[in-house]
C-alpha cells in the first residue's frame, strides 16, 4: 500500500511591516490547515514581514519582531509540520568592527525557511541563491545560505528550499535529491509580470520531471507598491504532471493529497564530473528525521485545479489587485480620477471600481475651451455604466486667469506646450485640492507609451498618488478595454462598460484644437514595439534595425526615452506587468550624456 501525505499550501496576502497582522493571518491559516488533517502546511517566503521589506530590514526592532512571531507561530505548530518564511537573525551586530568602521553596520540576517514542528522550532533552511537583479536586492540584505537539508516528515523524506533556488537545473533541489527527497517543498515571493505564470509552471515541471520528485510550490498573493504577487500556486508529481494549482490573484489554502511507493528512498548514486563539481558549490547535504508518525485514514480529497488565465485577463487582473492593495493597504478610502473622455481615464476608472467597489471611486470632468462635447457626453456614459460619482468642474476661468497672469511676460512670443500644458497642470491642481480636501488618493491614467516618450505634464496628469497603468503600453490599453467590455457578468456590470466610442476615437490630449497624439507620436501600433524593444529587451540601434524597424522611429524612441528620465523618476508608483517597467527595473542616471550613435 503506497504511503499517503496530506500537504497544505497557505498562498496568503501578508502586508510589508504589519507583523501582528501578518502573524494572525498564519495562524488562522495554520489552523484552518489542521482542521483539514493536513501533515505539512507550507507558507510564502518571508510570511511575516511581508515581502519586499527593503530596508526595514536594518532596523533591529523590526528583525527581533520577525523572530518573535516566527517563535510564536512555532508554538502553535503541535503535531503538524509547519515551514514558514521568516527573517533569520544570525545577529544584530555587524560581522566586525573593522566592517562598522567603515560605514557597514547592517546586521547579519538569512532569508530563511523555518521548519517548526510539536510546538518548537525544529530546523532552519537558509536561502542559498539571492537574486539581485531586476526588482530584487537580496544581496543587499541576506548573507546566502550553504547547507540542504531533508527532512524525513510521517515517512516522506521532504528537501524545503525558497524560491530562486528552484529556478536554476542545478541546484538546492538537486542536492535533497540525491539525499533521497521524494518531494520538494519551495517557498516563494515571486512577482507577477504577463505570460511568467506559464514560464513558471513549465519550469517546475522540469525540475520535478528532471529529478523524479513531486514539487509543491507555494506563492504570495497581493500588490506590495509597484509589485503583484500572483499566487498561483502548484503541485507536480515526478514526472512532471500537474496535479494541483491554486487560483491566481486570491488568498486560498491548497490542500493536496500526495502518494509515494511504500520503499522509503535511500540517498541517490552521488553524481560523479562536472556536475559533481555544480553540486559541490551549490551546498551540503543534511538529513533530519523530524516525525516518524504514520498518518491517519482521512477522508479522501477532490483535488483543486483552479482555471489558467492569460493574456488580457492576468494582467487586467493584476492591475484590479494591485490598485486594491496598494490603497487598501496605505490606508485610503476613495480614489478620485480626471475623466478626459478618453480611453487611458476610462480604463482607469474600470479598474478602481472593480478594485475598490463603485461607491469609493469619484471621478472628476474638467472641460475647457478645446474640450469637444463627446468628451464630456463619453465621461458621463462611462460614470453611468460603472456607476460612479462624477462632478464637473470646468477650468475655463482658471486656465484664463493663468494665461492673464503671464501675457506681460510672454508678450512677442509664440504660443507653445506651455501654454497647451497650463490646462494639464490646472487639472492637477484640481484634483490634488479634492484629494488633500476629502483625503482621497489621486490616480493618474497616463500609459508606458506616453511615460517613454515624456508624453505627459509634470505637475499636471502626472500629479497623484498612484499611475494605474504606467507600465501598461498603449496597443495594451486598447486590449484590455476590449476584454473587460466582454467581462460584464464576472465584475457585476453590464457588458461594454467603456463606451465603444472611447475606445474608436482617435487618442488625443485635447490641449489645443484638433490636437491628435498622432502629431507628436508614431501611431501606437508602430511605436509600441520599438519602446518595447529598447526598454525592455535593451537593443541596441543596429539589433533593432535588424529586427526591420524604421530607423527614424528607432532615433525618436531612444532620443525621448533617455531625455525624459528626470519625468518618470517623479511619477507616481504604478503596477509592474510585463518584464521590464521603469523604476526598480530600469535604473539609469536622469544626469546622463551617453547616446547611443547609429552604427556604433
Amino acid at each position: 500500500m503506497a504511503r499517503t501525505f496530506r500537504l497544505a499550501l497557505a498562498q496568503i496576502n501578508p502586508t510589508v511591516g504589519d507583523i501582528p497582522g501578518n502573524t494572525a493571518k498564519i495562524l488562522n491559516y495554520l489552523e484552518r490547515a489542521r482542521d483539514a488533517q493536513a501533515d505539512l502546511v507550507a507558507f510564502p517566503e518571508m510570511a511575516t514581514t511581508g515581502y519586499p521589506p527593503e530596508d526595514l530590514l536594518y532596523k533591529k526592532s523590526f528583525l527581533t519582531e520577525n523572530v518573535v512571531a516566527m517563535e510564536q507561530i512555532a508554538e502553535a505548530s503541535d503535531d503538524m509540520a509547519v515551514v514558514l518564511g521568516y527573517v533569520n537573525v544570525l545577529s544584530l551586530e555587524p560581522s566586525s568592527p573593522e566592517v562598522a568602521d567603515a560605514g557597514d553596520a547592517r546586521p547579519q540576517i538569512t532569508n530563511a525557511a523555518a521548519l517548526c514542528h510539536d510546538g518548537e522550532l525544529v530546523d532552519i533552511y537558509h536561502k542559498i541563491f539571492l537574486p539581485n537583479y531586476g526588482v530584487f536586492d537580496e544581496q543587499r540584505y541576506f548573507q546566502k545560505g550553504s547547507v540542504c537539508p531533508v527532512y524525513r516528515i510521517c515517512g516522506v523524506l521532504i528537501g524545503v528550499n525558497i524560491c530562486e533556488d528552484i529556478w536554476y537545473p542545478v541546484g538546492p533541489t538537486t542536492v535533497q535529491c540525491q539525499t533521497g527527497a521524494e518531494l520538494i517543498v519551495n517557498i516563494n515571493a515571486s512577482p507577477f509580470h504577463a505570460g511568467k505564470r506559464a514560464f513558471r509552471e513549465d519550469m517546475i515541471a522540469q525540475r520535478a520531471s528532471d529529478h523524479g520528485l513531486t514539487v509543491a510550490y507555494v506563492n504570495t498573493v497581493g500588490g506590495q507598491d509597484e509589485l503583484v504577487f500572483d499566487g498561483g500556486s502548484i503541485v507536480y508529481d515526478a514526472e512532471g504532471n500537474l496535479l494541483a494549482r491554486a487560483p491566481a490573484f486570491e488568498e486560498d489554502l491548497l490542500v493536496v493529497d500526495l502518494e509515494f511507493p511504500d520503499d522509503i528512498p535511500e540517498a541517490k548514486p552521488e553524481p560523479t564530473g562536472t556536475f559533481a563539481s555544480a553540486l559541490n558549490a551549490v551546498g551540503e547535504p543534511k538529513g533530519l528525521t523530524v516525525s516518524n508518525a504514520v498518518p491517519g485514514n482521512k477522508p479522501q480529497l477532490d483535488q483543486k485545479l483552479a482555471a489558467e488565465i492569460n493574456g488580457p485577463e492576468e494582467i487586467y487582473r493584476a492591475l484590479v489587485m494591485g490598485t486594491g492593495d496598494y490603497l487598501r493597504k496605505s490606508g485610503f478610502s476613495k480614489a478620485l480620477i480626471g475623466l478626459s473622455g478618453g480611453i487611458d481615464s476610462a480604463l482607469t476608472a474600470a479598474v478602481a471600481v472593480d478594485a475598490l467597489g463603485r461607491d469609493n471611486v469619484v471621478g472628476i470632468t474638467m472641460p475647457s475651451r478645446y474640450s469637444s462635447g463627446g468628451s464630456i457626453s463619453d465621461s458621463e456614459a462611462l460614470a453611468n455604466n460603472l456607476g460612479m460619482d462624477l462632478w464637473e468642474v470646468p477650468i475655463e476661468r482658471a486656465h484664463q486667469a493663468f494665461t492673464d497672469m503671464l501675457e506681460d511676460r510672454f508678450e512677442g512670443t509664440d504660443a507653445n506646450v506651455a501654454e497647451e500644458n497650463v490646462q494639464a497642470r490646472v487639472r492637477g491642481n484640481v484634483l490634488m485640492t479634492v484629494s488633500n480636501k476629502f483625503g482621497w488618493i489621486v490616480l493618474t491614467t497616463g500609459n508606458k507609451s506616453e511615460m517613454a516618450m515624456g508624453y505627459a505634464t509634470l505637475y499636471g496628469d502626472m500629479a497623484g498618488g498612484f499611475a494605474v497603468l504606467k507600465d501598461v503600453p498603449k496597443t495594451t490599453v486598447y486590449e484590455l478595454c476590449r476584454w473587460r467590455n466582454r467581462q460584464g457578468q464576472a465584475f457585476g456590470t453590464k457588458d461594454d462598460v467603456i463606451p465603444v466610442s472611447i475606445i474608436d476615437k482617435p487618442p488625443s490630449a485635447e490641449l489645443r484644437a484638433d490636437q491628435l497624439d498622432s502629431d507628436s507620436l508614431p501611431e501606437y501600433e508602430v511605436l509600441d514595439p520599438v519602446v518595447e524593444a529598447y526598454v525592455e529587451d535593451d537593443l541596441s540601434y543596429q539589433d533593432m534595425v535588424a529586427k526591420g524597424f524604421d530607423p527614424a522611429i528607432i532615433r525618436q524612441v531612444m532620443s525621448a526615452v533617455d531625455r525624459n528620465e528626470y519625468k518618470r523618476r517623479q511619477a507616481p508608483p504604478g503596477v509592474k506587468i510585463t518584464h521590464r517597467a521603469f523604476g526598480k527595473d530600469r535604473r539609469l542616471p536622469i544626469v546622463n550624456r551617453y547616446r547611443q550613435q547609429d552604427g556604433n
